[in-house]
């Protein structure tokens, strides 16, 4: 491939030396070989290993013309989703839309609005009320159709869109991302006539953004899914073998044995406010994945330098139990140069006529260089550009390294059994028929 993003593991030297990484590298290299071969736990859920390759034209233009379909009937759309059936998504929209398209800036089309990830109640009644009398659409993203917080705002989405446009127009105006046979969902959509895409049953949530589940979201907001896809496809031959240039194994090694040198905390830093939610997905990939059987790097994401403004002071100085992680765009969309003031009040002219990307830059590089004085090891993410196709090369090298660094933990990478505590005890204090016992119980406790 021409450009590609770049990893820069050199800043973390002072705390672990390259010696150890090197000492490390045959356990990543055999947690990709598993990862790979399919031969270790959780191998019923690798479906997303393959899955850039296994994408077909054919999937991508069934996407494209359903998002035009949506884009074309409607205002808005909502995506219906909870963790990697959210995240993803947002987080590749929101690093390509312009920052103020929710306020009718940049490129013109649907709106991407977002339910089903929370139980908020004044989140839905304002959306339900923001709604009304607009022309919208819903996509639903669920395997069961049963999981609670989109179970409850699809209902009230899909109640509102009938009132509005009636049963028929509604049914033309609702996707269903669901399992391929059974569940819920599926037999709702078979009944009403919903056009619908398949999650495969190897492909969990937090892996799914390269699925339809991401995919088609992504489309409707306007942006170039193939290029997305073809990114990953690159990232994916790449990072498909066993070789020193291997940036996944690198990345893996490294953050293991840092953890393994005491840093319990990996903070995911962008200098880019567009990459907010990518460390918000980021999160869900490596917390849901690794905090398991006692163990697992604590992920944590900042935005700088705003939040050098707030966590700045805690990173220098605070605990030496982390690291960072910087994700750093090379090349802006835009460019903006500071003008010269002739009073100078501000004492600003000392950097008129430089573009504020430069600037930026120099904040980054001088908050690294000062947080590995400080005793923070530092790892850099270069990114060619925010374009789709680097974003798909992004998002395949932090899952890929995410199973690799998994299985060097010594944990399964690919079950979430932690998750469903909550859930327990949630349908116990509701009363959900089936739970008798656990609601007796629970409510001793009270």
């Amino acid at each position: 491939m021409e450009k590609r993003i770049d990893l820069n593991v050199s800043h973390v030297y002072g705390t672990v030396p390259r010696i150890d990484i090197d000492a490390i590298k045959p356990e990543a290299e055999a947690g990709l070989a598993h990862v790979l071969n399919g031969d270790a736990a959780g191998n019923d859920f690798l479906g997303w290993v393959d899955l850039p390759s296994r994408t077909t034209e054919g999937l991508i233009d069934e996407i494209n013309v359903t998002a035009e379909i949506l884009r074309l009937s409607c205002d808005y759309v909502v995506s219906i989703g909870i963790g990697g059936s959210y995240l993803g998504a947002k987080a590749v929209i929101e690093a390509l839309s312009d920052s103020f398209a929710a306020y009718g800036h940049g490129k013109q089309g649907p709106h991407m609005l977002f339910a089903g990830q929370n139980i908020g109640e004044d989140y839905l009644a304002e959306m339900l009320d923001f709604l009304k009398d607009k022309k919208f659409g819903i996509i639903v993203i669920s395997k069961s159709g049963t999981t609670t917080e989109p179970a409850i705002a699809f209902r009230l989405l899909k109640e509102l869109l009938e009132q509005q446009v009636g049963k028929e127009e509604a049914s033309k105006r609702i996707v269903a991302i669901t399992d391929a046979k059974r569940g819920a969902l599926r037999k709702l959509a078979e009944e009403e006539g919903y056009k619908t895409f398949v999650i495969e049953d190897s492909v969990g949530g937090r892996f799914s953004v390269l699925s339809p589940v991401g995919l088609l979201p992504i489309a409707v907001a306007g942006f170039d899914i193939d290029s997305l896809i073809e990114g990953a496809q690159d990232m994916q031959r790449e990072l498909g073998k066993i070789s020193p240039d291997n940036i996944a194994i690198l990345y893996a090694a490294t953050r293991n044995a840092l953890y393994r040198a005491g840093r319990k905390i990996e903070i995911m830093v962008n200098y880019n406010p567009k990459l907010h939610y990518f460390g918000e997905w980021w999160k869900q990939l490596y917390g849901e994945s690794e905090g398991k059987d006692g163990k697992g790097i604590f992920p944590a994401a900042v935005d700088f330098t705003t939040d050098l403004h707030s966590m700045g002071q805690w990173i220098q100085d605070g605990e030496r139990t982390i690291f960072e992680t910087v994700l750093s765009v090379e090349k802006t969309e835009l460019e903006l140069t500071i003008p010269e003031d002739k009073a100078n009040l501000d004492g600003l002219n000392y950097i008129a006529k430089l573009r504020v990307d430069y600037v930026n830059k120099m904040a980054e590089t001088g908050t690294r260089l000062a947080h590995v004085d400080g005793g923070v090891p530092n790892m850099r993410i270069s990114i060619p550009a925010l374009e789709e196709a680097y974003l798909g090369q992004l998002i395949y090298f932090f899952e890929i390294a995410c199973g690799i660094s998994g299985y060097m933990l010594g944990v399964n990478p690919f079950n979430q059994p932690g998750v469903e505590a909550y859930k327990r005890n949630m349908f116990a204090l509701l009363a959900k028929p089936g739970y008798e016992k656990e609601t007796e119980e629970i409510r001793k406790r009270l």
